[in-house]
């Protein structure tokens, strides 16, 4: 419990520098989803996490604690702790990434059990094969009223994409047809949109940063979208990285390969393109889980320096 405070009394300390973004892409079939982790600090740990495990949610003091057995095995980052991740993905092909947002009201105490934000992340990558999963699982758990305020951008191996909100108290979901743009940062998604519609495409600089990068995220899935590009759909997401990237506080650059099982990353302190396979992985339950500094020194496919973790 002692790692996971930090995360909360940061995040209201620098929230200013909190500028993440979030986006999937759907180039004929090839789903690949990006994400730049913003924040004060790049230290950073890679877990796997095993199939078959019983867990028992910390205690939030804010209702019941939740039990389950994970369904599914995952890789995910991390920086407060196992267990306790900012985003992954699991071996179905479910992606879950977070992002600030101020105006994030979470439910009040009810019947259902309360986990903590960054452990909701790992519920759903035990438990989630889709998005629909995700999204039906605020019926029987919900994140504790006091949480860090937290939306998310959640994608599946089919190409379903959702942003999951906690607005006024009640789960609010954009998907399909509700979901323009598969793009995430720092607002509610619904004024996002409305901004995107204005000035997209238009070589503009607005001065709310978390919008301008909204926009210039769409902008760019709509050049993807429209053009026939010899480019790799995974060298684009990083090309939309770069430019949505907010200097030095742009920590980690993440590209979750959902259709081929396979995260590429780099960080401020290493810039070198990294892979992790999930093919590389037994996530069988009586097998260690493994770990890996992110910033180390490497480069290309990076799954053999994975490490027992402790």
């Amino acid at each position: 419990m002692k790692k996971v405070l930090p995360f909360v009394l940061l995040c209201f300390l620098y929230q200013p520098v909190l500028a993440c973004t979030t986006f999937c892409i759907n180039k004929n079939g090839h789903i690949v989803f990006g994400r730049n982790y913003d924040w004060v600090t790049g230290a950073g740990i890679i877990y796997t996490n095993q199939r078959g495990l019983f867990k028992t949610s910390m205690n939030t003091g804010n209702g019941a604690t939740a039990s389950w057995i994970s369904r599914y095995g995952s890789i995910t980052f991390n920086q407060y702790a196992k267990e306790f991740p900012t985003g992954g993905m699991n071996e179905r092909g479910l992606v879950v990434e977070l992002m600030m947002l101020e105006e994030t009201v979470y439910p009040a105490n009810d019947a259902r059990p309360a986990v903590g934000v960054l452990q909701w992340i790992q519920y759903q990558l035990d438990n989630s094969a889709t998005t629909a999963d995700v999204i039906a699982s605020d019926a029987v758990i919900r994140i504790k009223e006091s949480g860090t305020p937290i939306h998310f951008l959640v994608a599946d191996a089919a190409g379903n994409v959702a942003t999951i909100e906690f607005l006024n108290g009640k789960m609010t979901v954009h998907k399909d047809e509700s979901l323009p743009f598969p793009v995430l940062t720092n607002d509610t998604y619904a004024s996002s949109v409305d901004v995107a519609k204005r000035w997209i495409g238009k070589n503009v600089s607005l001065q709310n940063n978390s919008l301008d990068r909204f926009v210039k995220a769409c902008g760019m899935l709509k050049k993807i979208n429209e053009t026939n590009m010899d480019m790799p759909v995974t060298d684009f997401a990083f090309s939309i990285l770069d430019k949505v990237a907010q200097g030095s506080f742009t920590r980690w650059s993440i590209v979750y390969d959902i259709s081929n099982k396979k995260i590429l990353f780099k960080t401020e302190a290493n810039k070198e393109i990294k892979t992790v396979q999930f093919t590389a992985f037994d996530f069988t339950c009586n097998l260690p889980s493994r770990m890996l500094n992110m910033n180390q020194d490497l480069k290309g496919d990076v799954s053999r320096n994975f490490t027992l973790s402790d």
